[in-house]
């Protein structure tokens, strides 16, 4: 794969207790060569939690990126009728924004990223990140996988005695699924790792 020729947008969503993991995916992406993007929801752009500072993080992303921040709906809508990006990676995924991209809402800078990139008929990998995987956001995971052109990162339960409905993706896998998305494919497995 050229992966140098390769625009690709990184989509965070709020699930703040894995943005070190997700910046530490970021850093291998930006490391095959491709041009990559980064989009954060309004939400994930500007709180602070007790997993961080978004002034630190908006940063370490601009600076592992080389790229300035996609964090509204006005500058997202432009990524599908300029058709900006090869791939758009969601990571980490909500179980929110699950839900809105199941049903085709389009109300976050990632949500209209989505929807935007899905027009152009190209491939979205969702890293999905959520405590209710396997409770309320479990028909929003089995709709999403008969998507055509929607992908998903590997996942597992993170911790199935103490939160046995939750769900994370494997962050170190991302290489070789994007890789497998852009050739129109779903990395597989898809459960467990």
């Amino acid at each position: 794969m050229d992966w140098e020729n390769k625009t690709i947008g990184f989509a965070m969503c709020g699930s703040f207790c894995t943005f070190k993991k997700a910046l530490d995916a970021l850093k291998i992406l930006t490391q095959t060569g491709a041009n990559v993007i980064p989009i954060m929801s309004e939400m994930s752009y500007g709180t602070d939690t007790r997993f961080g500072k978004a002034e630190d993080f908006r940063r370490l992303i601009k600076n592992i990126t080389g790229n300035d921040i996609i964090y509204t709906i006005k500058d997202a809508e432009p990524i599908g009728p300029k058709n900006m990006l090869d791939l758009l990676v969601v990571l980490p995924c909500t179980g929110n924004s699950l839900a809105k991209i199941a049903n085709g809402i389009a109300d976050t800078a990632v949500t209209l990223a989505v929807k935007a990139h899905l027009r152009n008929q190209k491939p979205v990998l969702i890293a999905v990140s959520t405590n209710d995987g396997l409770g309320g956001a479990a028909k929003n995971i089995g709709a999403l996988l008969n998507y055509k052109n929607l992908y998903f990162l590997p996942f597992s339960q993170d911790d199935c005695v103490k939160k046995p409905n939750s769900l994370v993706a494997d962050f170190e896998r991302l290489p070789e699924a994007a890789l497998a998305a852009l050739e129109g494919r779903q990395l597989q497995p898809v459960l467990g790792f």
